[in-house]
């Protein structure tokens, strides 16, 4: 049968690229995202792949530029169904947010079609979500550094929530977080229709960095060999798992000198920074509440009274 998105168009062993129209720009002209179809020579379940729901986040996008070119529709079962960039006007200028409405994208869902601009694109892109068995939503930490992690965001009470961890195994990071998140999140929409949702946050970085974006490619081939999409066996390895998060902010403001590197294990009472004046004069020094793993860190040094300086997980056990 024929899978269409958009304006790509896919038959049993074909792929396609097209737009999928969501609205008109400020001229009135109208615009839409890019999408692909890739539709198995065998019929199976359908995997629902986006990235760039923030504007900023582009590892994801990496990742899909380089998966696609290696799928052959001759040797999938079932279809996959992408959107290339979720976020069109953030993406457009390099913004984390929307600047149409100044809205997080990935606070939108499950969207309105008859909202602000964020709300319609999320309405669209949930559309074609809800169609699969199976959700992967590439992030990355915003331009901060962070670890290659993927969460599960439905909820340790949600009936999906073996299931979305399971993926998120599949996925293999090496990392999970496994914290209920805010609403309007498509791995917390997407859940309550029945449907398992991840979304790897692959780093954090200004650009893209290849690291991750290997490491979102491995976590996409994982996922759809598991999942029969493709031939052949993938090993399903015991991961990390974060079940809280602790955030640090600046005492005072000034210059901010890490005392622990990213992934590195801490225990309370660990000294996490140092905040000094542009002279080097010591200021404050910043330990940790609790045991856990440096996550997140901020990128500049610079900082003001209150801003945000890192985090921490905790609650840390393998899965």
């Amino acid at each position: 049968m024929t899978t269409t998105l958009g304006t790509a168009s896919a038959a049993p062993g074909e792929m396609d690229t097209g737009r999928l129209e969501v609205g008109e720009t400020r001229d009135g002209s109208s615009f839409g995202l890019p999408v692909a179809v890739i539709n198995g020579a065998r019929a199976g379940k359908t995997l629902y792949l986006q990235a760039a729901s923030d504007g900023d986040e582009l590892n994801g996008v990496g990742v899909i530029q380089r998966v696609v070119p290696q799928l052959d529709p001759a040797e999938i079962t079932g279809t996959i169904l992408i959107v290339g960039v979720v976020n069109y006007h953030a993406f457009q200028v390099a913004e984390h947010r929307n600047p149409i409405d100044d809205t997080k994208m990935n606070r939108a869902y499950p969207g309105n079609e008859a909202g602000t601009s964020s709300e319609r694109i999320a309405a669209a892109t949930f559309e074609i979500a809800t169609q699969a068995d199976l959700i992967l939503d590439l992030h990355q930490g915003s331009t901060s550094r962070m670890i290659d992690e993927v969460r599960v965001r439905c909820g340790k009470r949600h009936r999906l929530h073996d299931d979305c961890l399971k993926l998120a195994k599949v996925f293999g990071c090496g990392y999970i977080l496994d914290q209920k998140g805010p609403d309007g999140q498509l791995a917390r929409a997407a859940p309550d229709e029945g449907i398992p949702t991840v979304d790897p946050e692959l780093g954090g970085t200004v650009g893209w960095d290849e690291e991750s974006i290997r490491k979102g490619v491995e976590g996409v081939f994982n996922v759809l060999t598991y999942y029969d999409f493709l031939e052949g066996e993938t090993t399903v390895e015991t991961q990390t798992r974060a079940n809280g998060f602790e955030q640090y902010g600046a005492p005072g403001g000034g210059l901010i000198s890490f005392e622990r590197d990213l992934g590195e294990r801490v225990r309370r009472g660990d000294l996490l920074f140092e905040l000094t004046t542009p002279f080097g004069e010591r200021k404050a020094e910043v330990t940790a509440d609790s045991n856990g793993i440096l996550w997140r860190t901020r990128r500049l040094p610079q900082v003001a009274s209150g801003e945000y300086v890192c985090s921490v997980a905790t609650d840390i056990d393998d899965y």
